[in-house]
């Protein structure tokens, strides 16, 4: 459906990429990375306020500079509670024009939990846009890509990643136990990976069918 190239990832991260190639090996549908392909292309500006906006942006940057299928993600952070306006979103790590550091993110959501209550729900949701061509392009941002939901709390563990400044005040809804301190933390990446693989095959389907009629292209 695609001829013989695989479907392009735009992103230049290999822990996604290689998360990805591992969800769609399954079902048959070959992705190469950025890197893989020798592609020196800047990364675009990501100046969606959402995280299919964002998707979309990165997937039509690519494509207009590699003139192949191309496909990108992206994700933002959702918390129960908060009106539209105040939620982190894509920009989880900005607060009033200021990018915060690892330090300022965990004291500003430990406090945000703290005023509502001590704990909050969160959950991180993605979207996906596939382009095909200019006027073939394939989009989801659905439940069934969404992350497992969890608490944000108001008192941090004591254990720090650099880079994840939110796993430290991140705890296991069923369980009540940070996710540091679980000795099997659960893995919800099975059915995001459904998600994507039932995107995929559906945007293959309808993409075949319009190459049937004849009527995709630039």
């Amino acid at each position: 459906m695609t001829g013989t190239l695989p479907l392009v990832y735009g992103t230049g991260n290999p822990a996604k990429f290689q998360s990805m190639r591992d969800a769609l090996l399954p079902v048959g549908i070959k992705i190469a990375g950025l890197n893989e392909i020798g592609a020196d292309i800047p990364e675009p500006d990501e100046t969606g306020d959402t995280p299919l906006e964002n998707a979309r942006i990165k997937a039509l940057f690519y494509y207009r500079r590699l003139r192949r299928p191309v496909f990108a993600c992206d994700s933002g952070l959702h918390i129960e509670g908060l009106p539209d306006h105040e939620q982190p979103g894509v920009h989880v790590r900005v607060r009033g024009g200021k990018r915060m550091s690892d330090a300022e993110m965990t004291g500003y959501y430990s406090a945000l939990a703290g005023k509502m209550g001590g704990k909050v729900p969160a959950q991180y949701r993605n979207a996906i846009c596939l382009v095909m061509s200019e006027r073939e392009i394939y989009e989801h941002d659905g439940e069934d890509i969404f992350g497992e939901a969890f608490y944000l709390v108001d008192k941090p563990h004591p254990e720090r990643v650099e880079g994840f400044p939110l796993d430290c005040i991140s705890v296991h809804i069923g369980s009540g136990a940070y996710y540091y301190d679980l000795e099997d933390p659960p893995d919800d990446s099975g059915i995001i990976d459904d998600g994507f693989q039932l995107f995929f095959l559906r945007a293959m389907d309808q993409y075949a069918a319009k190459v049937k009629e004849g009527s995709p292209g630039d």
